[in-house]
């Protein structure tokens, strides 16, 4: 018989997984529990001990067998136009980082993923991109489009004109090369 896993409580899935230790976890977010984004608070309360949050092993493990599917799934797929699909796959690698990234898909003549990789990595509000790397990326790995997407660990969540002005000067350097700007998929 199958369990409907689905019609299961937060608490209850996480007890499936971890155990007893589910219940406790249960009372966090699980955008929290799952790493997506830092604790609110940095220590958590295990029976009457205060030990620092680290993400439990089983929670850890389901969270890479998640991202590795989605990577497979983008790579398969004949045409990479499943949005939301990229939306989750930046959110579980970019998501939960608390300095920015920029990260790019890099993609074949028909739409498949040939590699996804961090490009940049700054602080709390900011990071430097360079479009000549991007360019030399794009060209080492044969790409005809790439997708950009970078985090915003400080909570804004409006583009700011920097990352509009961004998007046009990669834009305007890729297609010198004839790659495709495809998207640009901001606060992961």
């Amino acid at each position: 018989m199958r369990i409907a896993i689905n019609n299961m409580s937060n608490a209850d899935l996480l007890m499936m997984l971890c155990g007893p230790v589910g219940r406790i976890l249960a009372k966090r977010s699980l955008t929290e529990v799952f790493g997506f984004k830092p604790c609110r608070q940095k220590e958590l309360a295990i029976g009457e001990d205060m030990a620092p949050y680290v993400v439990h092993p089983q929670i850890d493990a389901a969270k890479e067998l998640i991202t590795r599917a989605m990577h497979e799934s983008l790579g398969e797929r004949s045409s990479m136009t499943q949005m939301d699909t990229m939306k989750s796959f930046f959110r579980c690698n970019i998501g939960h980082l608390e300095y920015e990234v920029f990260w790019c898909l890099y993609l074949d003549a028909q739409n498949r993923m040939i590699a996804a990789e961090e490009a940049f990595r700054g602080t709390l509000t900011q990071t430097s991109v360079y479009p000549r790397e991007i360019v030399k990326r794009a060209l080492i790995l044969n790409a005809a489009a790439v997708v950009f997407s970078h985090n915003h660990p400080s909570g804004e969540t409006k583009p700011s004109r920097a990352d509009e002005n961004l998007t046009q000067v990669m834009k305007q350097a890729l297609g010198l090369i004839d790659v495709r700007v495809l998207d640009q998929i901001g606060r992961a």
